[in-house]
């Protein structure tokens, strides 16, 4: 089944060039079929990218979803046009009395700041106070899995000395969890940040399951509440050329950006990416959709508590 998608969202026509069947919502209300709701409150500075990125894992499940982004009313993005927010995004403070059966929240490039210090941080506490009684499972995403850990159960966050940059093995530790139902003994996640949560502190909160981690990497993701909340610590929705343009970014810019390991063939930056990630990531995606969003959700999405 395919995804209902705002009208003319930019996403639409991209994912069409890639065969992946969306559908707007003039089509979609023609279908008598209740989608499950998803929403999507985005903080990555370039919106139609992580939009696309998002949107392209969610389409490889049978399930009709209905996707909904929302936007900090505290934060003005600087990297989208305006009319692209006015016309795809909505404040929290429109969507905070509806429910919904799934949230995704993104990370944000505020890693080098205190949580405290980041100047939307309370609109941030008051969705995820939010989101913990009008959304049936959440998925939180590199900042934001860092946040949510440390606003719900005190786990701090750790500066790097160095970026942690690029693609690393990870090993499930639960693996007959359904979000690793399919999966292999080992899987790949592409790693953009410049903090860490730390294993100790993961396992000294009896609420938390750590189920999945790397040699290399460390946390890299976390259970709470039977599957209502995950926290990831890296970027599975990335595209396959994400890490290479945040490399030619900075590297343009700074002079302590290293090489993303793992990730360009022969490890050249002259080459193309070796893409690991890509099927693990839709299964993830998919296992999430159907084993902890549409299978715990009520019919009646207002009975969500």
């Amino acid at each position: 089944m395919p995804l209902r998608l705002p009208d003319k969202l930019p996403a639409i026509e991209l994912l069409k060039q890639e065969n992946i069947f969306v559908m707007d919502d003039s089509r979609a209300h023609m279908q008598d079929i209740r989608p499950l709701r998803i929403a999507i409150l985005n903080l990555m500075p370039l919106k139609i990218t992580t939009e696309t990125d998002l949107i392209r894992l969610l389409s490889n499940t049978p399930l009709q979803l209905e996707i909904s982004f929302m936007k900090l009313k505290s934060h003005t993005p600087k990297n989208t046009p305006i009319e692209h927010m006015m016309m795809f995004y909505r404040d929290f403070e429109e969507m905070k009395r509806e429910k919904y059966d799934g949230m995704i929240i993104t990370g944000a490039p505020v890693e080098s700041f205190a949580f405290e210090d980041v100047y939307y941080w309370q609109e941030m506490t008051e969705i995820f106070d939010w989101a913990r009684t009008h959304v049936t499972s959440t998925l939180y995403i590199c900042w934001a899995a860092q946040a949510g850990l440390y606003y719900y159960y005190g786990v701090p966050k750790y500066p790097l000395q160095r970026k942690m940059f690029g693609v690393f093995p990870q090993y499930p530790l639960e693996p007959l969890l359904p979000i690793f139902r399919g999966f292999d003994d080992i899987f790949q996640m592409p790693h953009s940040r410049h903090s860490e949560v730390r294993r100790e502190d993961i396992l000294a909160r009896p609420e938390l399951t750590l189920i999945a981690e790397s040699p290399d990497c460390g946390v890299s993701m976390v259970m709470a509440r039977n599957g209502r909340e995950f926290f990831i610590t890296g970027h599975l929705e990335y595209a396959p050329d994400t890490l290479a343009k945040e490399y030619f970014r900075d590297k343009d810019t700074r002079d302590d950006v290293d090489l993303p390991l793992h990730y360009f063939r022969d490890d050249n930056p002259a080459n193309e990416p070796l893409v690991s990630w890509r099927a693990h990531a839709n299964l993830l995606y998919s296992n999430w959709i159907n084993y902890y969003v549409y299978q715990e959700t009520p019919y009646d999405i207002n009975q969500i508590q």
